[in-house]
């Protein structure tokens, strides 16, 4: 299990993010507060405050959706890297 923070800031990068999650063979869930969803729902990530850092757990590996993760990593993590 691996966890990533990601902030979505638009519609756009909510549907991508949807999208790469869909093409993996393992579980992936997303988590603001007390809610967890499934990273893999559109209507379940478009109902989280995407104002806000979310945090991804997933449970496997995938480079192509890591790499997406990378992208939308929250602006502070990105200056870090």
């Amino acid at each position: 299990m691996k966890e990533r923070k990601i902030r979505l800031a638009t519609l756009d990068e909510a549907k991508a993010f949807v999208t790469a999650a869909g093409k993996c063979d393992f579980d992936i869930d997303v988590y603001y507060n007390r809610v967890v969803i499934d990273a893999k729902s559109i209507l379940g990530v478009c109902s989280l405050d995407l104002t806000k850092d979310l945090t991804v757990r997933m449970y496997g590996e995938n480079p192509e959706f890591e790499a997406v993760l990378d992208q939308l990593a929250p602006e502070k993590s990105r200056q870090i890297a």
